[in-house]
């Protein structure tokens, strides 16, 4: 038993609506059940409720038993003082406002169906699970149901990541060239080097590194050298002597200070995503775009994205993957699935925010853009493919995504469009 199910069961008024009446006999009439509050106070606010023939307007507290109201110390809140009713499973203790008067109290189990609590017993049944709760059920439920939901998660996905854009911006001070800067390492830095490259980009402020940009070698310098990748004194490679001469001229001339800067892995990458070849790529981005984000804000077709990140790493790096040890030649150009990538956690979440900065809305193209690129493919989406939902394009493996990690993971069923239906 989870308190969610309480909710659930109040939400969709799933309990039998007649002949209801509290632990103390009184006669109960629900007449509003109020608006399901997901911040702190009581679970539903702006409730309506007749108790014998008197009219009450206020708000509803649900817990598994009564006396969780006294561990989850509501009696020291002065919020819980306009509770109207208390809704439990089970009650065991009487409950008192801070004016000693006795909250109402309803025990919900003497109203439920049996064949509701079974439902919700076998969604939550592990046995012969293998990746979600609702597995073996997913195939039942409505298409048009799961791709409304899924529609949903979409832009639920990209509010999460507005939080964390609007954070940044807050953090630079308003400045979108920093927010874009941070972004882009984050992305370039891919799983494996992600929280390093953030944390590059939180130690170096980008009109420092806007400053080089006439220079690819000053920025990858400036990049290379924050990143502790000229810290090795064994490396005789000439062009890497170099960037550590400039790197050591930067440090001092603009009082840089890399000491919270995470040193970037090598291990478990594929060569073409080694630290060095996208550090070099993002500085070439830099370096043939003047003003990177007003074309990332105004880009409105996929290929003026593609157009946009049309560059390599630098010559150097045709011929190295690390430096001092020579390669057989490539370009290292950013390939499309690498630029889809960045079209879909930075490009997007981007115009996103930017649009929602300046009060403008902006989902029907980016809705446009998403669904005509390519799906993610990971063990996750397979996973759903096998069980019926498959994801035909990025927005839908987005939500996909979404779903799986912060619905199914958490077991969070009641609070999922599919869960839900599967327990109507």
């Amino acid at each position: 038993m989870r308190e969610d199910l309480l909710h659930f069961i109040w939400k969709y008024k799933k309990l039998k609506l007649t002949d209801l009446i509290t632990t103390k006999g009184e006669r109960l009439l629900l007449l509003d059940f109020g608006t399901h509050n997901h911040l702190a106070g009581p679970d539903f606010f702006n409730a309506k409720i007749d108790i014998e023939g008197q009219l009450w307007a206020g708000n509803v507290e649900m817990h598994l038993k009564s006396s969780d109201w006294y561990a989850h110390h509501h009696e020291e809140d002065d919020n819980y003082n306009n509770v109207i009713l208390h809704v439990v499973w089970e009650d065991d203790v009487e409950v008192f406002r801070n004016d000693n008067s006795t909250i109402p109290t309803l025990e919900l189990c003497k109203y439920i169906s049996l064949q509701l609590l079974q439902s919700y017993q076998k969604l939550f049944e592990k046995k012969d699970v293998g990746f979600i709760n609702c597995e073996k059920d997913l195939k039942e439920v409505d298409g048009f149901l799961v791709n409304s939901w899924l529609e949903r998660l979409y832009f639920e996905r990209l509010e999460d990541k507005a939080d964390f854009i609007f954070e940044l911006l807050k953090k630079s001070n308003n400045d979108w060239e920093q927010v874009l800067f941070t972004m882009l390492l984050k992305t370039f830095g891919l799983k494996i080097n992600g929280a390093s490259f953030l944390s590059l980009g939180a130690a170096m402020e980008f009109p420092v590194f806007r400053k080089q940009r006439e220079n690819i070698f000053q920025m990858e310098s400036l990049l290379f050298g924050m990143a502790h990748l000229l810290e090795e004194n064994e490396v005789l490679d000439e062009h890497y002597i170099q960037l550590k001469k400039e790197f050591a001229y930067q440090k001092k001339k603009y009082g840089l200070k890399n000491e919270s800067v995470l040193k970037p892995q090598f291990f478990k990458l594929r060569p073409p995503n080694f630290p060095t070849i996208r550090l070099s790529q993002l500085a070439n981005l830099y370096a043939l775009h003047s003003s990177l984000f007003q074309k990332v804000i105004s880009a409105s077709s996929l290929d003026e994205m593609y157009l946009l990140f049309k560059v390599s790493a630098s010559t150097y790096w045709y011929t190295h993957y690390t430096f001092g040890k020579e390669s057989k030649k490539s370009s290292k150009k950013l390939t499309s699935k690498f630029i889809d990538l960045l079209i879909v956690n930075v490009i997007l979440p981007l115009q996103f925010c930017y649009a929602k900065y300046q009060g403008k809305e902006c989902n029907e193209h980016i809705s446009n853009i998403i669904s005509n690129i390519k799906r993610e493919e990971n063990t996750v989406i397979r996973n759903f493919k096998v069980h019926g939902l498959s994801a035909s394009n990025a927005q839908e493996s987005q939500s996909l995504l979404q779903l799986y990690n912060f619905y199914c993971t958490q077991n969070k069923c009641l609070q999922c469009a599919i869960g839900t239906n599967l327990l109507s």
